[in-house]
């Protein structure tokens, strides 16, 4: 096959379905239908046309037995007065229509032929187009059902389809939070098992106030501490983060040398 035979044939199938996607049946039977009542009209007036042609040459053929016939009459008339010569012309012309006469004959018996098997065509045409137009009338209401059928059965689906979609979304939505709830319970989890801590010990800033505050606290109390031992005369050696303020010792336990003691 050559190229352009090939380029040829794509084109064509292109088209055809081209037109296969754009065809509408109803409209596609409505034109068969006018195009079979044009070949029924077209033989109708094929048959008008033979039977006008048969019937002139009937005409012809009625005129020209009159014509022999009254040739006939004056023949015997010119007989009977003695006038052989106009008898004899007169069988003369009487012999010539007759000879048409018998011409047209084989004429008029094929124009008979010929009407009578128009007439056959155009009956059985008929029946065809009564059957059509019935056929017709059924398939494209048949056509029009199946069309609404399918249109419908369109919006379903495409009902169908965007509930299904819609059900998707829904499902892809509560399985992300899902996967979040999770998380967020699983780092929880983690904070309260201090997994999730600062490994370099970092605190707060909170917290670290606290621990200074706490750090300062214990120096003021040493430093207080410090003063009374010194203020009682005691060794500053012994003062200590576990000495008391004397201030503060518990009278049992005095030293008896003290001035109070020797005075109780």
């Amino acid at each position: 096959m050559g190229l352009f035979q090939r380029a040829h044939d794509i084109v064509e199938a292109k088209a055809n379905k081209a037109l296969d996607a754009t065809e509408n049946p109803a409209d596609t039977l409505d034109l068969s239908y006018e195009r079979m009542l044009d070949q029924l009209t077209q033989v109708r007036r094929a048959l008008v046309d033979i039977a006008a042609s048969r019937k002139r040459i009937e005409l012809q053929e009625t005129q020209l037995q009159h014509s022999i016939d009254h040739l006939q009459d004056q023949a015997q008339a010119a007989i009977a007065q003695g006038r052989d010569d106009l008898a004899k012309e007169a069988l003369s012309r009487r012999a010539a229509a007759q000879h048409q006469v018998d011409e047209m004959e084989p004429q008029h018996q094929q124009l008979t032929e010929q009407e009578e098997k128009l007439e056959q065509t155009m009956q059985q045409l008929q029946q065809r187009v009564n059957s059509f137009r019935t056929q017709k009338e059924t398939l494209k209401a048949q056509y029009t059902a199946s069309k609404a059928v399918t249109s419908v059965n369109e919006s379903v689906s495409g009902i169908s389809r965007s509930l299904s979609d819609s059900g998707a979304a829904l499902q892809r939505a509560q399985d992300k939070i899902a996967t979040m709830q999770a998380r967020g319970q699983a780092t929880d989890e983690l904070l309260q098992s201090g997994v999730l801590e600062d490994v370099g010990g970092g605190t707060d800033d909170i917290q670290h106030e606290l621990d200074e505050l706490s750090a300062k606290s214990d120096v003021d109390s040493q430093l207080a501490a410090l003063k009374a031992r010194v203020a009682a005369g005691a060794p500053s050696g012994e003062i200590g983060p576990g000495s008391q303020d004397p201030g503060t010792q518990d009278p049992g336990t005095q030293d008896p040398e003290a001035p109070g003691a020797a005075a109780q």
